[in-house]
C-alpha cells in the first residue's frame, strides 16, 4: 500500500469534497494508526473496558497538525460521508441534539481516563472554522 497521507485533502471534482482515511472502523475497541515505515495499520492503543469507536475514526490526509500528523486531533473534526443516509437530516454541528453532543464529548473524556491527558471540550463550531483550519494546515 502506498502512503495513504500523501493523498490530497480535497477532492478534484467541482465540490471538492474533503477526504478522510478511515483508521479505525465503527465499533472497534481499539485505535489503528497507520504505519509508514511497515505500510501497514497497526494498533495504537485500545480504550478502557466496553468502550468501543461510536463512528469511524481517521485523518485527513495532505495536512499536518501541531504533533507532525495530519489532522485528527487536537481538534477533533466531525465530518459527514457523501453517503450520509443515516444523519443526513444534520447539516451542520448546530443541528445535533445537544445529547449527541454531550455524548460524543463523553466519548473523547472517556478514551483517555486512564492515561496521563487531561482533555476538555473547548467549543464546537461549524463548517466555516473547519475547512479554514484544514486548509491552513495543508502540507504545502
Amino acid at each position: 500500500m502506498s502512503n495513504p497521507r500523501n493523498i490530497e485533502a480535497f477532492g478534484a471534482g467541482a465540490g471538492g469534497e474533503l477526504r478522510m482515511i478511515v483508521e479505525t472502523p465503527r465499533g472497534s475497541a481499539v485505535k489503528l494508526k497507520y504505519d509508514l515505515k511497515l505500510k501497514i495499520f497497526t494498533v495504537s492503543k485500545s480504550l478502557p473496558l466496553g468502550l468501543t469507536y461510536p463512528f469511524d475514526w481517521g485523518f485527513i490526509p495532505g495536512t499536518q497538525g501541531e504533533d507532525g500528523d495530519p489532522w485528527e486531533a487536537n481538534p477533533r473534526f466531525i465530518l459527514m460521508p457523501l453517503w450520509h443516509d443515516r444523519l443526513g437530516e444534520f447539516e451542520k454541528a448546530a443541528a445535533l441534539p445537544h445529547r449527541l453532543k454531550k455524548e460524543i464529548e463523553q466519548f473523547f473524556l472517556s478514551t483517555d481516563f486512564f492515561t496521563q491527558k487531561h482533555p476538555k471540550i473547548e467549543a464546537w463550531k461549524g463548517s466555516n472554522a473547519a475547512e479554514k483550519q484544514i486548509r491552513d494546515s495543508l502540507v504545502k
